[in-house]
C-alpha cells in the first residue's frame, strides 16, 4: 500500500512540478537562405533609436538574423533612450553623434567626477557622450552601444572601482581593438591596465585645473 502511494506521488511530482518555461519562438527572414525561419538563441536587443528588436541565428546556415519589433522576450527589459547627442543630421534626417565626440567611460562610483569632467569638456567646446548607467544593461544591435561605435575618442575615468568594473573594461577594450585613442583621467590612486598603460594619463587628484588644461590640449589637437 505504501509503495503504491509512493509510486503515485512520484508520477505526480514529475509532471505537476515541472516549471521549465516554454521556449519563446521568434520567426525572422534569413537573407542567406532566402526564407522565413525560427531563430536559434533569440535574444532581445535595442536599436540606436531605442526601438525593440530581436537577434538570433538561422538554424540552417548559422548566420545572424534580425527582426524589428517587440516580442515576449522584451517584457522584462527596460527600454533605453535613443542615441541623440548632436544637432547634426544626415541626409536621411537620422540623429547622429557629432564629429569627434568624446565618450566618457566611468563606473557608477565615479559618477560625480565623470559628470563634472563632462561639463568642463562641453564648456571647452567638445561634444561629449556620457552614458546613462540606468540603461547600461540594455542589449544593442551589433553587440555594443551605438555610441561606442560612433565616438572618435574616449576619456576613461580611472579609479580602483573602474578597474574592477566589467562594463568599463569592455568599453575601453572595444576602443583599443578598433584603434581609437583613449585618454585617462585619473580620479583616484589606481594604475592603468597594461593594455593602455601608454595612453596619455592626467592626474585630476593632484591639480584639477592643470590636468584639465593638459587633457584639452590633447583632445583639441
Amino acid at each position: 500500500m505504501m509503495n503504491r502511494d509512493h509510486d503515485s506521488f512520484s508520477d505526480i511530482d514529475s509532471g505537476m512540478f515541472d516549471d521549465d518555461p516554454e521556449p519563446i519562438e521568434v520567426e525572422a527572414y534569413c537573407v542567406r537562405c532566402r526564407e522565413t525561419i525560427t531563430m536559434d538563441d533569440p535574444h532581445p536587443v535595442w536599436t540606436r533609436k531605442g526601438q525593440p528588436a530581436t537577434q538570433g541565428e538561422c538554424p540552417m546556415c548559422g548566420g545572424s538574423v534580425f527582426r524589428l519589433g517587440k516580442t515576449d522576450l522584451h517584457q522584462e527589459k527596460s527600454r533605453p533612450s535613443a542615441v541623440v547627442v548632436a544637432e547634426e543630421k544626415d541626409k536621411r534626417n537620422r540623429p547622429q553623434l557629432a564629429r569627434d565626440t568624446v565618450y566618457v567611460n566611468f563606473t557608477e562610483d565615479d559618477s560625480v567626477a565623470a559628470r563634472q569632467l563632462a561639463v568642463d569638456l562641453t564648456r571647452a567646446g567638445l561634444a561629449v557622450w556620457l552614458h546613462d548607467i540606468s540603461t547600461s544593461d540594455a542589449l544593442w544591435t551589433g553587440g555594443v552601444h551605438p555610441a561606442l561605435r560612433e565616438c572618435a575618442r574616449m576619456v576613461l575615468v580611472l579609479s580602483p572601482q573602474a578597474r574592477a568594473d566589467a562594463k568599463v573594461t569592455a568599453a575601453w577594450q572595444f576602443f583599443k581593438q578598433n584603434r581609437k585613442p583613449i585618454i585617462i583621467a585619473q580620479v583616484a590612486n589606481a594604475e592603468p591596465p597594461d593594455m593602455i598603460r601608454r595612453s596619455p594619463r592626467y592626474d585630476f587628484t593632484a591639480d584639477y585645473k592643470t590636468a584639465l588644461r593638459q587633457m584639452l590640449n590633447v583632445l583639441s589637437a
